[in-house]
């Protein structure tokens, strides 16, 4: 991936989130080799904290992929949130509600397109105290299974302690 390939405003957030992190954070990627060097896979991560997903997509920019996340769809409306996660080419689903399902067609086209799309099993922000996963949802087994492509279980920890 060249940086050319990276919507403009995930560049731009790149530029302004990585020196912060560099210095809050620990980078340890285990198990790199696991990821597919060529089309679209579906990334399955637990979801420990508002932060993990920023780290998320400092992990796959560091190892040349584009993060590209199923996000609620309230991010997408808010005055601050929206024009940032709309110009980093993320998908809104409606949380909750019947059209939630809607959301698997242009997921499935975003990984038939060769992008990586990281969902969130469990939906949201795990509950349990102790950061332990909730029962998760069928969306991301449902895209790898309409698109054969990997499903990859990802498990990050520390995020729930920035």
């Amino acid at each position: 991936m060249s940086r050319s390939d990276l919507p403009a405003m995930t560049r731009a957030l790149e530029v302004f989130l990585r020196p912060p992190l560099a210095v809050m954070t620990r980078r340890d990627y285990r198990g790199v080799e696991n990821l597919p060097t060529e089309g679209g896979f579906v990334l399955a991560p637990n979801h420990n904290s508002h932060i993990d997903p920023i780290l998320l997509a400092r992990f796959l920019l560091d190892v040349g992929l584009v993060p590209r996340y199923l996000a609620k769809e309230g991010l997408f409306t808010h005055k601050v949130t929206g024009p940032i996660v709309r110009g980093a080419d993320q998908i809104p689903v409606l949380r909750y509600t019947d059209a939630a399902a809607n959301v698997l067609g242009p997921t499935e086209d975003a990984v038939r397109a060769g992008k990586p799309v990281i969902i969130y099993p469990e939906g949201t922000i795990t509950r349990d105290p102790e950061a332990w996963p909730m029962s998760g949802r069928t969306g991301a087994v449902r895209v790898a299974l309409a698109t054969g492509a990997p499903l990859i279980p990802v498990c990050q920890s520390g995020a729930q302690d920035v």
